[in-house]
């Protein structure tokens, strides 16, 4: 084991709900009658990518909308999540938005262990960039040599683009790293690249088909790199999880 490989939203901080808020907020400005609740979002998480989110429910609401031309949806499509991440990336730096337990601590302990970490997300770069600057400091790109995210990984999660980027830069084998998701869609995109994963599902995704994880946990709350090893061995003895 030589890498430690995170997906973002929802694996490193509970941020699902933070960005929920940011969307209503960026709808409500746009003078938009688009109201996505708790239930309607977690249907809508099943489409990885913010751009690609709005433009599903665009799709799937039609019947409602005046038809405009393809370009002028994007257009929309595009103020929108710019006006969205504004909104989010103001919660992030007022503090509002924390990793959740035991992901610190696990980090801290593979960098003194000599392993690397590495982000393997479908989010966007300055989302990435405004958690982890808030949460682990502004020298983080020192802690992160390899950062792939929807800027480099235009294929969305399920597809496994972004995880075969990430070994590519990080030049190892995916026996030597493992990943942590707290999706389906997270899974399956780090599963079909090889990686044994860890899942830390939230009330978003809890309900998801988890086949194929390593370990499915509530938290990385005391969770070490001997634990992830032992477990990893388990594995390859072919034993129950």
């Amino acid at each position: 084991m030589r890498a430690l490989v995170f997906d973002v939203d929802g694996t490193l901080a509970d941020t699902e709900h933070f960005h929920l808020c940011a969307f209503n907020r960026a709808f409500a400005d746009e003078g938009l009658d688009w109201h996505w609740d708790e239930a309607l979002y977690t249907q809508l998480l099943d489409v990885s990518g913010g751009r690609e989110r709005m433009l599903h429910y665009w799709r799937a609401s039609r019947e409602r909308m005046v038809e405009i031309d393809a370009n002028a949806i994007l257009d929309v499509v595009e103020r929108l999540h710019q006006a969205k991440t504004g909104v989010y990336e103001a919660m992030v730096s007022d503090g509002l938005v924390g990793l959740r337990p035991g992901v610190l601590a696990l980090m801290e302990e593979a960098r003194r262990r000599g392993l690397a970490l590495a982000i393997a997300t479908t989010t966007s770069p300055v989302n990435v960039a405004a958690l982890l600057r808030r949460a682990v400091g502004p020298q983080w790109p020192l802690h992160f040599p390899v950062v792939c995210d929807a800027s480099s990984a235009p294929r969305k999660k399920p597809h496994p683009q972004v995880y075969l980027q990430a070994l590519a830069q990080l030049k190892l084998p995916p026996q030597a790293c493992i990943a942590f998701e707290d999706s389906a869609n997270g899974l399956r995109a780090a599963t079909a690249a090889g990686l044994d994963t860890v899942v830390t599902p939230t009330v978003f995704t809890q309900d998801h088909d988890f086949s194929g994880a390593m370990r499915v946990l509530p938290s990385l709350a005391g969770v070490t790199v001997a634990r992830l090893g032992r477990w990893r061995a388990r594995l390859a003895e072919g034993a129950a999880p």
